[in-house]
This record gives structure tokens, C-alpha cells and sequence, in this order.
């Protein structure tokens, strides 16, 4: 156990958004929910099981064909669609139509018997459905490949890679130059340089040599294993993945090779057959020639080698979170508690215009202090002393669960997982212990003897009970006071308590200038990117930041109610509502008040005052509104219960179709006294089971009646009522106003790390409007857990253009697609995949609008930084409209960084926009003044958001899928969440925004 009943020895990883104004954003957590934009900082098989129609095959159509008859008529789908909603109840069958909007006998997916073969340089226009659109230009098509070989349509060609266009020129639009440091760093390599790539294969033996034992190895036991494996001289001049790749900058011998690890470290003590093998010597010319832009293939095994060199060091000298970031308990901020916030920094290697680069940002986590465990109790707990710790039994274990220990009764670097508590106190717990030389038959000891014996250390602590840090069947068990927590163990934030969780947020957010100093600093450290190892590979390092030249765009001028566009604010390029109305206001003469602050004696509702002041706040921006027709009162409880409130929302809905005779409800208020689990029951039951949009909001601030609130929440009530806001005043960038643009955006919300069964959802969403393009359609679709390519992309899609075709007479005549979630190493994923579904399902012989497809990426660590303060405004950060295409960018490819919004706090974070296909031939101007134009339509604040709307929305609306998920479970934890009907909208809500 360290007395383990046979007495042996012991051995055994925000966006921006609107502003706080009702509960309906603070449930989200996410974006959207904070008052002020800050820009914060995100295997491909498998498909979901949902019930969906699966039609034939047909071949992929890359060709144009010829146009379709003028003035031509939406055709009429001869099934009911799927994605995301409930079809009719009582469709009439109908004949199949010849069109877009059939079915098209395609089985989900690409089609895995029929090659396709990419398309020519320059394909000819798109044909459209109307006479009246414009042949579009010839665009020009970049996927290029490395060989000639047709790409299967179901698999990835092994003689090239497919790969993102190539930059069509350099932008030049701006009001104003402005120039910038960015946090990244050139690093320099000679392009006659080697990289020696090896395969490794590390295995347990038994003590005989002759079977290897079968329990997988952890990445920490196989970097030890793989250290002891090499001399000192090579193990300076070697990389290792943790899994099956070394790179070396010396050759190395090959073969198998027995590694002996001795008792006392924290890997498994016993033999183990280390095997090397050549895979491939790297040439860092390759390299050299990629970012010159000579070929066009990505040398990955290279990045990769040298992105493992660069955090070497940092991986061996500070406390690494995966292989991703790296953090010092030097000078750590106390957090209380038994926590301390630890300053760190996330690297990662780029090849970008100047050369290759390491991007390297600041960041701040909370962990738990290396403290005796009895220390660490009485701190995280508040607990006086030790004579409390029998009470605490059970929050105890919930707070040591699962944690890593190590013993200072004997010298060792081993670990121990705590698995729970004794139930005895050490004085009260007897083993048996048996003679290892077999010489005497097992007896009966007390575990303090033992300790005293065995280790010569005396039990002062007698009275409290024991750490486990066994097996399941073979207890392993260690006094509390011979305990201390292992150093680097992460506490997650949230489980902070609101006022630490606030110090810990102040820490993250630091200003422009401060992040600054913080990451040179972090850059020149002994403990950073660059150590003796990446000399070794001949490699250096300019710790100075990249200065760039950097661009300001002109924010657009608004439309509301009334003759006069509006400018927006200079600085912040926010404008507000007061003296305005919504340029398409809808009136709500039909809705309801559903009160859950019954009994609530300090956060009852104020109803009458309540009504009064939203109906007056809306009146003043165009919105009619009524009283509500029916008033309902009960308490917080019945939102514990799914069928219960059902019931109540069914009961308003009867309620208020005999009062208003026969209108129907629009929508409902529900005024809840705190935060509750039951808000995702109320959103599920109204959008997928009555059809009637919900608004939620805390009776606190309800109360209050502050009028920045108050038209914060008709901003949400117009947009799921159907109306407009307010609009860019003027065409969008690059387009007409026949061209009948449908922007798309999809992203894909996965489970938490630890769930390991649980569906992933995909969302899409679009546009059904033009040329004002704000309102959108939205379609829900769970698939395999944890994959991210979206499997019935096309299909969900092909719902949306027609959706598009109905209420607009016309389907859309160019396509813009926004994808989120996806990283350098999934675009050929996207292109190769949901590109290709995207057009075997809308493509038919009249129809084949123009597409572009665009990548855009929060989850990087690029930063924007003033190089004269005077150019930062205020809060010294880069001035809304900021764009970067030069430098720091892909040396050949289509991307850009654009800081849209305005940071309040903390320090902007650009969105990277990456342009994988386009047809729509988009210069850099157009499309990026188009994108910062679009960031002024969201529909939940008076301000430039974040990130591009259609992105912004397709996570709202995947975030709403995983609240329909975790009801699904509740209500059939057998299997129920990846039921497709279970995330089906309502016919009514088929169309409406009721995710804002």
C-alpha cells in the first residue's frame, strides 16, 4: 500500500457578439453573450443514423449546361424534405419533376462508383434558371493536383494532395494605411538540410523476453522509454511525436532494441522492445521551394518534424497540456482556493509570405498547486483542520477523484491515480501481508506498524481515512500525509466560483500592450520555443515581431426605418437606435406571458410594469404590439419536468387560439427568476413540438426596464417574427441586385471530450432573402460522434436552395459558402467531400450556379498589435475594418486576417478567412469589403460582430442542436439523440430565425 495487501513495494485542452440582453443570449455562453466584441479565441469518418431518405446514384456534373427556360418556376420537390424539420402531415403525392428540387437518386455522400475528374483551368458560366441573370464569367477552378490521376470522388488520390486556389492579387481598398507588429517570428533554416523521418514501435515485454503484454503505453511512458533508448549525444539531436514519429537531424541505427526501465519512475518498470525504422529522408529544399511557391504540394511530414523541433524544448522544460501549449508555475497568480493561474504560451509554425514563421500567443490557465494533499483539503474546501475531514468524506473524494499523487515517505518519481478513500482510518485497517521469499504464511498487520516497520515513518494522522490508489481488485492504500498533489494538473474554470472565475478572465484578457511584452518575453526565454535542439536541427530564430503593413476598410452606411441612411461611430463603428425604428418591423398582435416567478418573493415579475415598458420601447422602434392575450403564472419547479411543461405550452397555445379567435400565437415570453437546465426543454418543446417561437428573460432584469435592454430584446423579437432590422445600405460588395446571392454557413458542435457516444450535430444554414441578405433558414442534423465532416451537407443544402426557390420565386443564382471548424490540415476534406456533395446534389443540366467556398478560422493564435499606440483608439487595440493580406499570410494561397469588431477588452483577435474555392472570381477588395460589410447585419447588437454572420449563426444553431440533444437523451438515453425527428423544426418555424 503503498501497503498493497501483498506488501510489496507499491510499483503499480468568445466571440464577440451582442450585447447582454436577455437570458435567451446568456444561456448560449458563448458568443453573443458578453456586452462588448472582444474576438476571443477552435479521422473524417462516419454518418449520422438519422431517418432520412437515401435515393440512387447519379453521376458528378462539373460541366455547365444550357440555360433553362426564362421566368421559370421553382419545380416542386415529390418528397418531403428531411433536414432539420417536420414535413406535412398531409402532402398529396405528386409526379416527380424534372429539377433541382427532386430527389435525385443520389446515395448519401459522393458517389463511390463513378470517378469524377477535376474540372478544366476555366469552365464556362453557370446557367441559371432565369433569362434575366447575367452569364457569369468564366471562373477560374484551382484544385490542383500533383498527378494526373481523376480524383475518386470517395477517396484521396495518394499520388497529390488536393489544395486551396492560389491568390488572385493583393487588396488595396482602405480609408486609411496603419502599420502593425504581429505576434510572428521568422525562423531561417538552410534548404541543403536533412531530416532524418523514423518510424518507432514501442512494446511491453514479460519478464522472459518472450510475449508482449497487451496494456497500451501512455505518450509520457513512451517519450521516457524513447529517451533511455538513445545516447545523450543523439537524444539532442531527435524529435518525437509521443506516438509512432522521430525526427532526427544525425542518421540513425535501426533495428530492435531491449530498453530496461528501472523501479522507481513514473513508467511501468520492466523490459520494453523499442523498433526503428527509416520511413524517409526530408529534403528541407522541398520546404524551401513550397514557400517560394515552385510547387504546390504541402511537404507535411516536414512542417511536422520541424513544428515537433520547435517545442522540444518547451516540452521538456515547462508543463505541456497535450503537444499544443505550455505553461511555468514562475510567477503564478494565487487564485485561492488551492489554485494558482499559470502563465503559458500556445505555439505553432506557419509558412507564410516572409518564410516560415512561428506564431507564438499568451495565455493564462488555472491549476491546482503541487501542495500536500491534507494542505491542499483544507484550502480547496475551506476545512480548519483535519478533525473535519470525516464530514467531508464524500466532497473529498469529488475533489481528489482522478487526480495524480506522489509519496514522500520513499524516494520516487512514480505517480499514483487517487481512486477514492479507505473507509477505515489507518489505525482501524488490517492487511494481510505476505512473505515475498515464501518462507512464512501471510499475517495479519495494522497499517500503522507497517508504515513504522516497513519505512520507519510514523502515522501521525491515525484519525482520517486513507487514499486509494489501487485497482479496482487490488487495493493500493496510502496515509493522506505521505501524499502531494503532482505539479501541472489543470483545474477547469468552469468550476471556478464567479469572483475567481472573474480575477482568472482579467488575467486572459490583458491589454494590447501588456500580451505584447508578455509573448517577447516568452520568445526569448530559456524555457521557450528555441532551445539547443532546434540548433542543433540549424535552425534560428528573429525574436523580434513581423511588422506588416496593414489595411483600415471603410465601414458601410446603414438602412432603418426612414428615408436617411446611418453613419456609424469613428471609432467603435457602433450606432444605436434611439429616434429609430427597424427598417421591416412586424407587428405582435397575438402572444403570450408565461411567468415562472410564482412564490419567488425577491424576483417575482413586475408584470404590469414590465409590459408597459417593452410594448412603449417597442412602439418607438415600429413594432405594434398588443397586451399579451393570455397570462400564465407558476413556478420555477415545473421547468424540471419535459411532459409537465409541455403540457402548459400546448395549454397557451389552445388557450390563446379561443381568445384571439383563431390567430395564431406568435410568440411567447417566458420570465424565469434564475438561470435554469429546463430553459432547453422550453426551446425544444416550442420549436420542434408547437411551432410557436419562445423569448426568455431573467425577471431581475426584466424589472429593471433599462431601455438598452429592453431594445435588445426587440431586436431578437423582430428578427423571430420575421422582420428586419436593419440592412447595408446600398449593393453588397461584387454583386448585383439581380444576382440572387445565397450565402451559407455550416459548422459542426461536437460533444465534450470526455463523452465518447454521443452524436456530433451538424448545422447549416442560409439566406432567403436578397438583395438585404439578413434572414436566414436553418437545418439541424445529428451524425457519427465526433465527425467533422458534414455528411448530408449537400442534401441539407439542396433544403435550403429550395426553401430559397419558394419564397423568392427564384433559386439562387451564385452560391457563397462560409464553413467554420476546420483547420489547414481538413481543406481537402472540405474540398474533396462536402464541395463535391454540395454540387452532385443542387447540380442538375439547368441549373449550376456559381460556388466559392470560404474557410473561417478563430482557433489560431495570430495577433494584431499597433506599432504607434496613437493608432489603437482607446483601448489600444487595431480599429475595426483591419485587414492583413501580406506578410503573414499563406505565401500562394487565398486568405486574410479581418478584425471586424471593435475590442473593448482585452486584445483583438482577426478572424483568418481562407478562400479554398471560387467561382464567383472575387478579387481581395470585393470579397473583403463584402465579408466586413456583411459583420454589420447581425440581428442581436447595433455593432460589427466577430466574425461573419452566416458562421456566427450556423453555431448558434448547432449549439441549439446539442440542447435538443441532451433532451433526447433524457427522454431515451437508449439511442434517441441521433433519431433525425428528434432535431426536425416545426413546419412552422421552418424558416425562421428562432435560433437568435
Amino acid at each position: 500500500m503503498e501497503s498493497n495487501k501483498g506488501g510489496n513495494s507499491g510499483r503499480g485542452r468568445g466571440r464577440g457578439g451582442g450585447r447582454r440582453g436577455s437570458y435567451d443570449d446568456q444561456q448560449r455562453g458563448g458568443r453573443g453573450g458578453g456586452r462588448v466584441n472582444q474576438g476571443g479565441g477552435r479521422g473524417y469518418e462516419g454518418s449520422g443514423r438519422g431517418s432520412y431518405n437515401q435515393p440512387a446514384s447519379r453521376p458528378q456534373q462539373w460541366a455547365s449546361r444550357p440555360p433553362a427556360q426564362a421566368n421559370q418556376p421553382p419545380p416542386q420537390s415529390n418528397q418531403p424534405p428531411a433536414w432539420g424539420f417536420r414535413p406535412p402531415q398531409a402532402a398529396p403525392a405528386q409526379p416527380a419533376a424534372a429539377g433541382p428540387s427532386t430527389w435525385t437518386g443520389r446515395p448519401w455522400g459522393p458517389p463511390s462508383a463513378q470517378p469524377v475528374r477535376p474540372p478544366p483551368a476555366s469552365l464556362p458560366a453557370a446557367s441559371t434558371p432565369s433569362a434575366a441573370s447575367p452569364p457569369a464569367p468564366a471562373p477560374t477552378v484551382e484544385i490542383r493536383r500533383e498527378s494526373e490521376k481523376a480524383l475518386s470522388s470517395t477517396s484521396k488520390s495518394k499520388e497529390g494532395q488536393i489544395v486551396a486556389m492560389r491568390r488572385p492579387d493583393h487588396g488595396t481598398l482602405a480609408v486609411r494605411k496603419i502599420n502593425l507588429v504581429v505576434n510572428h517570428f521568422p525562423i531561417s533554416f538552410n534548404a541543403e538540410t536533412v531530416v532524418y523521418h523514423y518510424d518507432v514501435d514501442v512494446k511491453p515485454v514479460s519478464t522472459d523476453g518472450s510475449r508482449p503484454a497487451k496494456k497500451p503505453l501512455r505518450k509520457s511512458d513512451l517519450r521516457f522509454i524513447k529517451d533511455l533508448a538513445f545516447p545523450g549525444a543523439e537524444l539532442l539531436k531527435t524529435v518525437y511525436d509521443g506516438e509512432k514519429n522521430v525526427f532526427s537531424a544525425v542518421r540513425l541505427g535501426e533495428g530492435q532494441f531491449r530498453v530496461d526501465v528501472p523501479d522507481g519512475e513514473d513508467v511501468r518498470s520492466g523490459s520494453y522492445m523499442f523498433t526503428i525504422k527509416l520511413v524517409n529522408e526530408l529534403s528541407l529544399s522541398k520546404l524551401n521551394d513550397y514557400l517560394k511557391g515552385n510547387i504546390a504540394q504541402v511537404p507535411r511530414d516536414t512542417l511536422q518534424g520541424l513544428d515537433l523541433v520547435m517545442k522540444e524544448n518547451p516540452m521538456r522544460r515547462r508543463i505541456a497540456l497535450g503537444s499544443r501549449s505550455f505553461f511555468s508555475p514562475r510567477n503564478a497568480a494565487d487564485l485561492r482556493w488551492g489554485l494558482a493561474a499559470y502563465k503559458g504560451f500556445i505555439p505553432s509554425l506557419k509558412p507564410t509570405g516572409q518564410g516560415l514563421s512561428l506564431c507564438i500567443d499568451y495565455s493564462v490557465l488555472a491549476f491546482r498547486k503541487p501542495l500536500p494533499v491534507i494542505e491542499f483539503l483544507k484550502q480547496h474546501l475551506g476545512l480548519r483542520g483535519v478533525n473535519e475531514f470525516p464530514r467531508a468524506g464524500r466532497d473529498i473524494i469529488d475533489v481528489l477523484r482522478g487526480l495524480k499523487v506522489k509519496v514522500n515517505h520513499r524516494r520516487t518519481n512514480q505517480k499514483y491515480t487517487v481512486q477514492g478513500l479507505t473507509r477505515e482510518v489507518p489505525r482501524a485497517y488490517f492487511f494481510d501481508l505476505v512473505d515475498q521469499e515464501g518462507g512464512a504464511p501471510p499475517r495479519r498487520v495494522n497499517l500503522v506498524e507497517y508504515f513504522r516497520v516497513k519505512w520507519g515513518k510514523e502515522i501521525v494522522h491515525q484519525d482520517i481515512p486513507c487514499l486509494d490508489v489501487g485497482k479496482p481488485n487490488k487495493p493500493n492504500v496510502i496515509p493522506m500525509e505521505f501524499c502531494l498533489l503532482a505539479e501541472g494538473q489543470r483545474f477547469p474554470k468552469e468550476n471556478l466560483d464567479k469572483d475567481t472565475a472573474v480575477y482568472l478572465k482579467k488575467l486572459t484578457l490583458v491589454n494590447p500592450s501588456e500580451r505584447r511584452d508578455n509573448i517577447c518575453d516568452m520568445v526569448k526565454a530559456d524555457d521557450g520555443c528555441f532551445g539547443e535542439i532546434a540548433k542543433n536541427f540549424g535552425l534560428s530564430l528573429d525574436t523580434n515581431m513581423t511588422k506588416v503593413g496593414g489595411r483600415v476598410i471603410g465601414a458601410p452606411e446603414l438602412k432603418v426605418g426612414g428615408p436617411r441612411p446611418v453613419r456609424v461611430d469613428a471609432e467603435k463603428c457602433q450606432w444605436n437606435l434611439v429616434g429609430k425604428s427597424f427598417v421591416d418591423a412586424k407587428s405582435m398582435d397575438c402572444w403570450a406571458l408565461l411567468d415562472f416567478t410564482q412564490g419567488d418573493r425577491y424576483n417575482g415579475l413586475m408584470v404590469d410594469a414590465f409590459v408597459n415598458n417593452l410594448m412603449g420601447r417597442s412602439r418607438n422602434l415600429g413594432i405594434q404590439m398588443a397586451e399579451p392575450v393570455v397570462y400564465r403564472l407558476t413556478r420555477m419547479q415545473d421547468l424540471a419536468s419535459v411532459d409537465r411543461l409541455e403540457k402548459i405550452l400546448k395549454d397557451i397555445v389552445s388557450e390563446a387560439s379561443k381568445l384571439s379567435k383563431g390567430k395564431k400565437l406568435q410568440m411567447i415570453f417566458c420570465a424565469m427568476s434564475r438561470r435554469d437546465p429546463g430553459y432547453k426543454y422550453i426551446k425544444w418543446i416550442s420549436e420542434t413540438q408547437i411551432g410557436v417561437v419562445t423569448q426568455c428573460c431573467l425577471s431581475q432584469s426584466a424589472n429593471k426596464g433599462q431601455d438598452q435592454y429592453l431594445a435588445n430584446i426587440c431586436l431578437k423579437i423582430n428578427a423571430k417574427l420575421g422582420g428586419t432590422n436593419f440592412e447595408v445600405a446600398g449593393k453588397l460588395s461584387n454583386f448585383k441586385p439581380t444576382d440572387h446571392v445565397m450565402f451559407i454557413g455550416a459548422d459542426v458542435n461536437h460533444p465534450a471530450p470526455m463523452n465518447k457516444e454521443c452524436p456530433s450535430i451538424a448545422a447549416v444554414v442560409g439566406t432567403v432573402n436578397w438583395p438585404a441578405a439578413n434572414r436566414y433558414a436553418a437545418r439541424v442534423s445529428p451524425q457519427k460522434h465526433r465527425c467533422e465532416t458534414i455528411k448530408n451537407f449537400g442534401a441539407m443544402c439542396l433544403d435550403l436552395v429550395n426553401a430559397y426557390a419558394r419564397l423568392n420565386r427564384v433559386r439562387p443564382r451564385r452560391i457563397v459558402v462560409f464553413r467554420d471548424g476546420v483547420s489547414e490540415g481538413q481543406f481537402e476534406m472540405v474540398l474533396g467531400q462536402e464541395l463535391l456533395d454540395l454540387k452532385s446534389a443542387i447540380y442538375s443540366d439547368d441549373y449550376q450556379p456559381p460556388i466559392t467556398v470560404i474557410v473561417a478560422q478563430k482557433r489560431h493564435q495570430t495577433r494584431l498589435f499597433v506599432e504607434n499606440k496613437n493608432d489603437g483608439g482607446q483601448t489600444g487595440n487595431v480599429p475595426p475594418g483591419t485587414v492583413v493580406d501580406t506578410t503573414i499570410v499563406h505565401p500562394h494561397d487565398f486568405d486574410f486576417y479581418l478584425c471586424s469588431h471593435y475590442g473593448g477588452i482585452g486584445t483583438s483577435k482577426p478572424t483568418h478567412y481562407y478562400v479554398l474555392w471560387d467561382e464567383n472570381q472575387f478579387t481581395s477588395d470585393h470579397l473583403q469589403k463584402l465579408i466586413y460589410d456583411m459583420c454589420f447585419t447581425f440581428v442581436r447588437c447595433t455593432k460589427p460582430v466577430s466574425l461573419v454572420p452566416p458562421v456566427y449563426y450556423a453555431d448558434l444553431v448547432a449549439y441549439r442542436g446539442r440542447m435538443f440533444q441532451e433532451v433526447a437523451l433524457e427522454k431515451d438515453p437508449r439511442g434517441a439523440s441521433f433519431d433525425q425527428s428528434f432535431y426536425s423544426m416545426h413546419t412552422d418555424l421552418l424558416n425562421n430565425m428562432f435560433f437568435v
